[in-house]
């Protein structure tokens, strides 16, 4: 005797060793033996063989028409022989072993028709949800079939509309059920390729450049780069005019000016210095629209040839440090020894301040050199605008950074340049990423730069203590130590930063540019209305949540889109290599069997670096770029230094932040992923 049962979803046969009320005891083909409990026995006989019967009844479940068997079915219950009854047998006889397993079989694969009622049992689904079921299968059928067409039109090289569209979406944040992600891994499964070597083949990636803009523009402004309509509110504060003279000094493309600086009392002794922050804080309001963006953005975003400002430009103009204006200004005055220059009081104000001149550093740096300046220490500059000023101002900011270096424990050094890019794009709108690039240096800690450097530092450190004293909480940068591996920190408690060589540092100079700097701003706006009741009046309070949700989300965004700007640099960087067809470069060993170039700002490996001295300088040989992974590898081809001396390693001072090279893209497409039914039913045609 036979059993045919079912076992955990799976029909099975065997030979009955035993049987007792509640189970059997079945011996399968295989020679398992297995205990089987009785309701899940379906039928029992005689012959054919258990093999047999179950070829036989899956061939003929095919032949049987679920339409029509569903019409046959009654509208209760039933079991599989009454179906298989009904259907097969036109006298009403009872069906055949073979016509019993079918039906059998057939009911199992059809739930969308007949419901299970227990085993063997069934009932037949209504005739509306029936419809929306058969409705939901065709529809299946259809998106499998478009999965294998667009898979297909994938494999040839060609790019479906809906894929190009979905791009961003596939490779990085994918919906790995929708038929266009699916269509990528089919494809890429079928063509044996890379699913981003795929669609760059099939003309999905406009263009390399096009790739990097919209991949960062997708990730970090999904809602798109546009501002909302919003007007400027005016300062309702009235605010005294300085008696000062002030100017700024920035990039000839900066439109954010944030801060300028005023001397007066030269001659006297006693010297007062004015360090003015353009205060939009005085305007706009914790939780108004502006507001709003301000904290959506978080920073400016900076890129050769153009850059998404942080506020509408129509906001920055009303408030940027513009000069023949007027202008509403958080300042800070400094009083100095004009002899020793030691700081002897400090005093923060709200007032007007007029802005003589933006001056311009790319256009001054030639004649503001270090040499004049060493000249002026003998002889005080003439017949140079603010040559005296900018003498005074120099030779603080190499005292102020002095004393710094006493209270880090080492001096900073400035080793490498700063490199500019500029395009050709006379427009000044996105750039298309075939423009003509040029790269020029600056060295860091050029004269000019050094002078606003140290002045915002010390309001930075000046006003992180101010806060402190009055108890109100701002947003710190701090570092514990200059040990390696101790990175910088945000947080709300005045801490030391260690590589600033400041007892704190809040972020306060560039509320046009930064969120961080436009809430303290509102900290220290409190500080100097409210004096030593500031901590009441404050926007935000000592442990206040807001403030934390703003560091975390700062931190986030300024990460990001400092990778995008040293990503989209470096892109520029291999533009310039292959539009002035440079093959070859110098280059200084940095780490493992990586080099950096010893004029551009390029970091990549090169084969026969590895176990080189660091600092030694090669000549490397380059090999091909690939814009998409903005990858290139090079050969050392020369040794250029006989051996090292033992002076410091230049290298070691800007480890931290040095650029690395380029690394695989992380991609969210998973080729590995189990095969779908779509791709099973239909394979791609490579």
């Amino acid at each position: 005797m036979f059993v045919l049962f079912e076992e955990a979803g799976k029909f099975l046969a065997g030979r009955i060793l035993s049987e007792s009320d509640a189970s059997l005891q079945v011996e399968l083909d295989s020679g398992k033996r297995v205990k089987v409990k009785g309701v899940n026995a379906l039928l029992k006989f005689e012959k054919p063989a258990p093999a047999e019967l179950m070829a036989a009844g899956q061939k003929l479940s095919t032949d049987i028409e679920l339409d029509l068997a569903w019409e046959f079915a009654g509208e209760g219950e039933f079991g599989f022989a009454d179906l298989a009854r009904d259907y097969f047998s036109a006298d009403g006889k009872p069906a055949t072993l073979e016509q019993q397993a079918a039906a059998l079989f057939r009911l199992y694969d059809a739930p969308h028709y007949f419901r299970r009622a227990g085993k063997g049992r069934f009932k037949k689904a209504p005739a509306e949800i029936l419809q929306q079921a058969l409705a939901a299968i065709e529809k299946k059928k259809q998106v499998a079939a478009q999965i294998t067409t667009w898979a297909e039109e994938l494999g040839r090289g060609e790019c479906p509309a809906p894929v190009r569209e979905q791009l961003y979406k596939i490779l990085f944040k994918p919906d790995k059920n929708s038929p266009e992600y699916k269509a990528v891994v089919e494809a890429s499964r079928a063509t044996h390729t890379a699913p981003l070597d795929l669609l760059q083949k099939a003309g999905a990636i406009a263009s390399p450049y096009q790739f990097h803009w919209k991949r960062f523009l997708f990730e970090n402004f999904p809602k798109g780069t546009g501002f909302p309509a919003l007007q400027a509110p005016e300062v309702k504060d009235e605010l005294p005019l300085a008696d000062v003279k002030a100017f700024s000094i920035d990039d000839s493309a900066t439109t954010e000016i944030d801060d300028a600086l005023s001397v007066q009392g030269l001659g006297s002794g006693t010297v007062t210095l004015g360090i003015h922050i353009a205060a939009p804080g005085l305007a706009v309001l914790p939780g108004s629209p502006i507001d709003a963006v301000g904290r959506a953005r978080l920073s400016t975003v900076y890129m050769p040839g153009y850059k998404l400002t942080m506020l509408p430009d129509e906001i920055v103009k009303s408030y940027t440090l513009q000069e023949g204006r007027n202008c509403p200004s958080l300042s800070l005055y400094l009083t100095i020894d004009e002899a020793t220059l030691e700081i002897k009081e400090s005093v923060t104000r709200l007032e007007q301040v007029p802005i003589v001149s933006n001056l311009r550093h790319d256009v001054l740096d030639s004649t503001f050199t270090e040499a004049f300046f060493e000249a002026a220490q003998s002889s005080p500059p003439t017949g140079v605008a603010w040559g005296v000023e900018l003498s005074f101002l120099h030779r603080l900011a190499r005292h102020l950074k002095a004393q710094r270096e006493i209270a880090r424990g080492k001096p900073e050094n400035f080793n490498r340049p700063d490199y500019n890019f500029r395009l050709d794009n006379p427009t000044g709108g996105e750039p298309r990423g075939d423009e003509a690039v040029s790269i020029s240096t600056r060295q860091r800690g050029a004269p000019l730069d050094l002078i606003v450097a140290e002045a915002m530092i010390l309001a930075n450190s000046t006003w992180g203590q101010w806060l402190a004293e009055h108890g109100v909480p701002g947003i710190y940068r701090s570092q514990a130590s200059l040990a390696p591996g101790v990175k910088v920190r945000m947080g709300t408690k005045a801490l030391p930063h260690a590589g600033l060589g400041v007892k704190s540092y809040a972020w306060s100079t560039s509320p046009l540019r930064r969120y961080t700097d436009l809430v303290n701003q509102w900290q220290i706006i409190a500080c100097a209305r409210h004096g030593r009741t500031a901590a009441l009046a404050a926007p935000f309070k000592p442990k206040d949540a807001e403030l934390f949700s703003i560091i975390s989300g700062f931190d986030a965004a300024y990460s990001a889109y400092n990778g995008f700007q040293a990503g989209i640099e470096r892109y520029w960087t291999l533009k310039y290599l292959q539009q002035n067809g440079i093959t070859e470069l110098t280059a200084t060993a940095f780490k493992d069997n990586l080099v950096r170039a010893d004029e551009l700002p390029l970091v990549l490996p090169a084969v026969g670096a590895q176990g080189l001295p660091r600092g030694a300088k090669v000549r490397v040989r380059l090999g091909e770029i690939d814009e998409i992974t903005l990858d290139v590898s090079g050969t050392v081809t020369e040794r250029l230094d006989a051996e090292l001396d033992e002076s410091p390693d230049p290298l070691s001072e800007d480890d931290g932040e040095a650029e690395m090279a380029a690394g695989p893209i992380s991609i969210a497409v998973d080729v590995n992923e189990p095969q779908t039914d779509a791709a099973a039913a239909a394979p791609v045609a490579g």
